[in-house]
């Protein structure tokens, strides 16, 4: 079906946004979103309508909702204010309200293919968008219990866990959902929660990075994957490339974005040491308080370029995600982060990516990384965030190189 209104039109085929011949960039997220409001245009869809549709019954923040119905608004010229397609309905809901030309599109022949990139065997197909995560559970050898999420088709992609993650939430939300959604059209993506976050086991004593390699070892092995790539982000990076020297013949292929070598407490510096002393502080005396200056100010190290509803969701996310004492111990795990010998042990294929005016990591770990690991790609992100928004060029970039890279055969 393609949905004509204004100058634009919404193929639900192809999942394409168009406004005249030019293509518009469009979250699948989003996507769903816009197809859903002008598909029910006859009537006002209530937030429950919206979270059972297109977020599928997850539980979702007030101020997730209004982010995504901001950037339908924006992917389509629409204002909060003009609301001259999207209409908020007080109390009730909201509605698409412009004139919509139907047509009926020709359906195209589809057939599987199988992928020859060397990273799996899987059918590369385009992801539905009612197909739900799969969630299951692995042990580690202490015997914490692992909560695992995979979806998709095609060859298979690992996002080993970074900070505080939560494989429910974080698939949803406007900061990290979009990135997730996008991979998920082409890959078939495994991601898992580490020890003390999420819904894995959150009563632990220890968390370091040598417990954060055993997580990522403990997953891939339950799940029996002969040969996959890995993905990286931030704290990640360092336990990705440790599986990938200890584990050359299984990786096929590393992406690495916004990492490093070597924590705070491990750069030789006072000033990083003062820093590491200062996001502890930030943590114990605002966890879980989203008017907290503290946990705001230790959010806007991420990204600083967010939206003031994009800082409350990522507020929301990270007091879902773990407990306040469990993220003081992820703190200091990453901060004791220390892999630079290994870096030049590393033989499978590299990129990495890292933002030029990144607050939390800075720019210069990351050209380290590059420079130390045998024949690495690096791609500088025009970017202040550590956390690349959906929004900005340089999360486009990102992604059409990461992609690209993936998809070279070995």
């Amino acid at each position: 079906m393609i949905y004509g209104f204004e100058d634009y039109a919404l193929d639900t085929n192809r999942r394409e946004l168009r406004k005249g011949a030019a293509l518009i960039a469009v979250e699948p997220l989003v996507f769903d979103l816009l197809q859903y409001l002008i598909g029910n245009r006859e009537r006002v869809a209530s937030k429950d309508d919206l979270i059972a549709s297109v977020w599928g019954g997850r539980i979702v923040s007030d101020s997730t909702v209004t982010s995504r119905m901001n950037a339908a608004r924006q992917a389509v010229g629409d204002s909060g204010e003009q609301q001259r397609l999207i209409r908020t309905i007080s109390r009730k809901g909201f509605r698409f309200v412009g004139e919509v030309r139907q047509i009926e599109a020709a359906r195209p022949e589809t057939q599987p293919t199988t992928t020859t990139h060397g990273l799996g065997e899987a059918p590369d197909t385009v992801i539905s968008s009612n197909e739900k995560q799969a969630v299951t559970f692995c042990q580690t050898r202490g015997g914490f219990n692992l909560a695992t999420a995979s979806i998709g088709h095609g060859p298979v992609l690992v996002r080993a866990a970074h900070w505080a993650t939560n494989i429910e939430y974080d698939w949803g939300s406007p900061i990290t959902g979009p990135l997730l959604q996008r991979l998920a059209l082409r890959f078939h993506l495994v991601r898992y929660d580490g020890r003390g976050a999420g819904l894995s086991d959150r009563n632990v004593a220890d968390v370091s990075f040598a417990t954060m390699l055993e997580d990522l070892e403990a997953v891939v092995n339950s799940c029996k994957f002969s040969r996959f790539a890995l993905l990286g982000i931030s704290g990640g990076a360092a336990t990705s490339i440790a599986y990938a020297v200890r584990h050359p013949k299984r990786v096929s292929r590393l992406v690495l974005l916004g990492g490093y070598a070597q924590g705070r407490n491990m750069r030789g510096s006072p000033q990083y040491a003062d820093e590491a002393k200062a996001f502890q502080t930030m943590l114990r005396s605002g966890w879980g308080d989203e008017h907290s200056v503290f946990m705001r100010a230790f959010c806007s190290f991420f990204i600083p370029g967010a939206s003031a509803d994009e800082i409350k969701s990522f507020v929301d996310f990270q007091r879902i995600a773990t407990t306040g004492e469990n993220a003081m111990k992820l703190r200091s795990a990453v901060d004791d982060i220390d892999i630079v010998e290994l870096l030049p042990q590393v033989s499978v294929p590299t990129i990495v990516f890292h933002a030029i005016h990144d607050n939390l990591v800075p720019f210069d770990q990351g050209r380290r990384l590059a420079a130390a690991i045998p024949n690495a790609k690096f791609v500088p992100l025009e970017s202040a965030n550590h956390a690349l928004l959906a929004n900005e060029p340089a999360w486009a970039k990102f992604v059409s190189h990461a992609e690209d890279f993936l998809a070279d055969p070995d």
